[in-house]
């Protein structure tokens, strides 16, 4: 297997793109991958991709898409996340959340070559967070809250990740069994790992939950005594032994083990599922009260004192793809690479069809999810300046014919000493005297007969003659009051 992915991708697929191989597995490989978001967004995924062979297979291709839309329902921190889901014309991609570490069956591998043996309450830990990831898929219900009934049926420590934060994490749904699932095992027709199931799951019995329970007891068997326990030259031999050979208590083979792992371990390797635990959290809870659990701390050590080399190697080329993820030198799909130019997100937890483009090879991160191309996008930048520039050239005319009326009025309301006087004037009030007059349009300091008052104004009350003011006072003979010109009372003579 190789130890890390290319630091140029491979490939782009939809907005991912697909680095260097870092597992392999029967029907699938895993890829480090780089999500492509916008505004320069990024993250490193893991791509699982489905062997060609197994792509134009529809029954293949049915369990994988079930593995994506049942794996999407499982929220725990002990379960690796599924993102999402491309399917192109004869290929699938699954991708998953990335983490860093190291599978528990390579770590095992280590330890038989280097002879040693694992801690008994980091085994505690590493299988007590897998029974309550698997728990977890256990309980998960679908989106309108009814139970999913999921079950792996290939817990094995080639699908439990042991990560540097000290966390084991189940994944791999891809042979799980869940109600409503597209996908049926076809008759007598056998998918897992036969040293990890139980007899029913040989037999061909209907399997529920305590299926997992009795491969976990497997897995927690192996990790504290760093053997197989059920082993032999060919499968039947293996068969054998699951359903008739005879088990040896642990404590047999690791000295100094707490009383009562025997009893736990024991009554999860069960033969018959009603005898066994019935939930994954029972059989976590007793193992956690008589072995034990180490800190986080502790097993990221212990990981890194097996794996360290291994993990340090994949970490470097991960951090070469994160700092030159922007590059654009991956070739796009096309009808020429092989598969179709036109790919979709298969519907996951109930999502519909999406349809998703490639980018090209000069598109940025933002453009690997934009739709427009590069002609209509500068067609519309210069619509929208457009538009801006007459809104702007229409609120700088408003302005100045606004500010042209202010002035108008202001002029018309508030004459100056030199201003003329305006034609029609609003009539002036009635004066204090008992005489009252009209003024004219053009006022003169000596009133005339011309001035006298109209038909409507009352006759002079009295005869009796007023002293007449200078005439200096009488020009003018008006005060403008509020904008209007009144008389001055001793100019009405």
């Amino acid at each position: 297997m190789p130890e890390g992915p290319d630091r140029a991708p491979q490939r782009v697929i939809g907005r991912y793109a697909l680095y260097g191989e870092i597992a392999a597995g029967g029907m699938a490989t895993v890829h480090a991958g780089r999500l492509l978001g916008p505004v320069g967004f990024s993250r490193t995924v893991a791509i699982k991709r489905l062997h060609p062979q197994y792509a134009k297979d529809p029954e293949f291709v049915s369990m994988f898409l079930d593995e994506a839309r049942v794996a999407a329902r499982i929220q725990h921190p002990n379960v690796v996340s599924t993102l999402d889901v491309v399917a192109l014309e004869g290929e699938l991609f699954l991708v998953m959340e990335y983490v860093e570490g190291e599978s528990l069956a390579r770590i095992l591998r280590t330890m038989r070559t280097q002879n040693r043996q694992m801690p008994p309450k980091i085994a505690g830990s590493i299988v007590c967070n897998m029974l309550y990831g698997l728990h977890a898929a256990h309980d998960a219900k679908s989106e309108r809250g009814d139970p999913l009934g999921i079950v792996h049926r290939d817990v094995s420590p080639q699908n439990i990740l042991v990560g540097v934060d000290g966390a084991a994490r189940v994944l791999d749904f891809g042979v799980a069994k869940a109600a409503g699932r597209i996908q049926t095992t076809r008759e007598g027709q056998v998918k897992g790992k036969l040293a990890y199931m139980p007899p029913e799951q040989l037999a061909g019995e209907k399997v529920d939950r305590r299926l997992d329970v009795y491969a976990a007891a497997v897995v927690l068997w192996e990790t504290l005594t760093s053997r197989r326990l059920f082993d032999g030259e060919n499968e039947g031999a293996v068969l054998k032994q699951v359903l008739t050979g005879t088990i040896t208590p642990p404590s047999e083979l690791v000295p100094g083990l707490p009383k009562g792992v025997d009893e736990i371990l024991m009554k999860g390797l069960e033969r018959n599922p009603a005898n066994r635990y019935q939930t994954a959290r029972e059989m976590a809870v007793d193992l956690e009260d008589v072995l034990g659990v180490e800190s986080p701390r502790r097993v990221a050590e212990f990981v890194d004192s097996c794996a360290g080399e291994s993990i340090a190697k994949r970490a470097a080329r991960i951090k070469e793809i994160e700092s030159s993820s922007t590059d654009s030198s991956a070739e796009p799909l096309t009808e020429n690479s092989g598969v179709s130019g036109v790919n979709i997100a298969a519907p996951v937890a109930g999502l519909p069809l999406m349809p998703l483009r490639p980018p090209s090879p000069s598109m940025t991160s933002l453009d690997a999810v934009t739709p427009a191309t590069p002609a209509r996008s500068k067609k519309n930048v210069l619509l929208v300046l457009g538009i801006v520039g007459a809104l702007g050239l229409f609120m700088l005319l408003a302005v100045i014919f606004s500010s042209r009326g202010k002035t108008s009025t202001v002029d018309a309301s508030t004459p100056s000493s030199s201003a003329p006087v305006a034609q029609n004037p609003a009539p002036p009030p009635t004066p204090p005297a008992s005489v009252q007059v009209v003024s004219q349009a053009s006022a003169v300091p000596e009133p005339s007969a011309s001035a006298a008052p109209k038909a409507s104004a009352k006759p002079v009350a009295s005869a009796k003659p007023i002293s007449r003011p200078p005439a200096s006072s009488c020009n003018p003979p008006y005060v403008i009051v509020n904008g209007i010109r009144k008389i001055k009372p001793e100019c009405l003579n």
